[in-house]
């Protein structure tokens, strides 16, 4: 059965560069470095059988099960065991010499034991062999160099074990589970501090791994522990809120909902209880436990101080915005077809709260207001609707509320001398010099502003002087020279 949180949904408008980027990486070593692999496990395999150490190690492979499932008690065994010797007889050399080859516990076995398991020359003819084969191709596959070994742990290990794959299989499955965790933890952390802690998941994995394979030269690569990682980050962000997993049970698959936490000790067992009874699968069972209690642990630990949860993260995405909105907006539109008028003020002005960059709504609040032109409910509402006008560049719009208001409003609650000024500079920047001057006359009646007339006369004046049209210019001009000094 597998278990995976799927609260979030991708933004593509802001795609995670970091997941992205590590996903790059993996898949870049895999093709490029790894990519010699392939050439070396051949080139081994052909010296190998060239060698005829097949029949040296067949009869003592046998043996070596036969101590696993009868002293270790490793049962499930059995099982290899019978299609080893199956293979033997149908002659599927290639297979089993593989089987061999590429088997580091049985090769530790037989370094272990050769004195008991081979006559005198044989064993130096296999130890002749076998070290050239070890020095010339396998200590050159890329596992063997990078891959993390307990029984040689190194700084540089820790880090490079987790950007090498075994297979497509291996690294398509942990690229899957990369992009499905990796995208909401990003978000969550930001780059930097999402970078380091997949990283220090890894690393931590690692080390857990090394303490239950202590001795072990059988290297460990992928990103499984690392992923784990984001897996336990994930859960211990939401904490004990509700959230979507998506399980997936044989051929039946479906969401359900629970507490994020709650699932941890979920995996956890799981993985715990696969690495005592589930038997030689080559999965690092630890590796993931271990990746899994590090990524919870470093966000119950750090995430009120260093690795504090951005608060953007919990702001709902866009489409859940634009949902919300229209869902508010279709509400506040049924109400207006009722002709219920104060009810749909009401929420109109909620959603213009809550949505202050959707400039529909003012026009809606506008256009109740001009209901009742003898209210200054009118007026402030005119002057709202100019500025976010003039903000986005719509000056006919502005200029039309504007005149609108004049045969409306302007008797009962007259506009300040600043609106005439911007709708004054808005004509001008337009090139409607009829409606520059209508402005100008409502600014040269109101009291107060000599400061603000005087430099309009002088922009008209020089307007009209750019264009030829001296009478108006001069008109201008001696409006001007009749200003009281300010």
């Amino acid at each position: 059965m597998l278990i995976v949180p799927a609260e979030n949904t991708i933004n593509w408008k802001r795609p995670p560069l970091a997941t992205l980027g590590l996903m790059l990486a993996c898949l870049l070593i895999f093709l490029f470095y790894q990519g010699k692999d392939p050439r070396l496990q051949q080139a081994a395999l052909e010296h190998y059988l060239e060698a005829d150490l097949l029949t040296l190690e067949a009869p003592v492979y046998e043996t070596y099960l036969e101590r696993q499932i009868g002293m270790a008690g490793e049962s499930d065994r059995v099982h290899e065991l019978q299609a080893f010797q199956q293979a033997l007889v149908d002659g599927e050399d290639q297979w089993v010499a593989a089987t061999l080859l590429f088997n580091p516990p049985f090769h530790q076995y037989m370094e272990d034991n050769l004195d008991i398991l081979l006559a005198s020359a044989d064993r130096r003819y296999w130890q002749q062999h076998h070290d050239q084969i070890q020095s010339d191709y396998l200590d050159r596959l890329s596992a063997n160099e990078l891959g993390l070994k307990p029984a040689e742990l190194t700084p540089s290990t820790l880090i490079a074990y987790q950007f090498l794959h075994g297979g497509w299989g291996h690294l398509i499955g942990n690229m899957v589970f990369l992009f499905l965790l990796g995208f909401t933890v990003e978000k969550a952390l930001g780059v930097g501090r999402y970078l380091l802690s997949y990283l220090v998941c890894g690393v931590l994995s690692g080390l857990v791994y090394t303490v239950f394979s202590l001795g072990s030269t059988v290297p460990l690569v992928g990103a499984s522990g690392s992923i784990s990682g984001l897996m336990g980050m994930y859960v211990a962000i939401y904490g004990l809120q509700r959230i979507r997993f998506f399980y997936f049970l044989g051929v039946y698959f479906n969401y359900f909902r629970a507490p994020a936490l709650a699932l941890l000790p979920v995996w956890l067992g799981k993985e715990i209880y696969d690495y005592w009874f589930a038997g030689a699968t080559g999965v690092a069972y630890m590796a993931h436990a271990g990746g899994l209690v590090a990524g919870a642990g470093i966000i119950l630990l750090l995430g009120k101080s260093w690795l504090q949860v951005r608060e953007s993260f919990y702001e709902p995405e866009q489409e859940e915005i634009d949902d919300r909105f229209t869902q508010g907006y279709g509400q506040a539109m049924a109400t207006l077809a009722r002709m219920e008028f104060d009810q749909a003020r009401l929420q109109f002005e909620a959603l213009w709260q809550r949505y202050p960059e959707r400039i529909v709504l003012l026009e809606h609040l506008y256009q109740l207001a001009k209901l009742r032109p003898d209210q200054e409910a009118y007026r402030d509402r005119t002057r709202e609707l100019m500025g976010q006008l003039l903000t986005q560049k719509q000056p006919e719009r502005m200029v039309e509320v504007w005149q609108e208001f004049l045969g409306k409003g302007e008797s009962h609650h007259p506009l300040a001398a600043e609106d005439h000024n911007r709708i004054l500079f808005a004509c001008l920047r337009a090139d409607d010099l009829k409606q520059a001057e209508k402005a100008f006359e409502r600014l040269r009646h109101c009291s107060g502003e000599g400061v603000l007339v005087e430099e309009a006369c002088r922009l008209l004046a020089d307007e009209f002087d750019k264009r030829q049209m001296a009478p108006r210019a001069n008109h201008y001009r001696q409006i001007l020279t009749a200003l009281p000094p300010a």
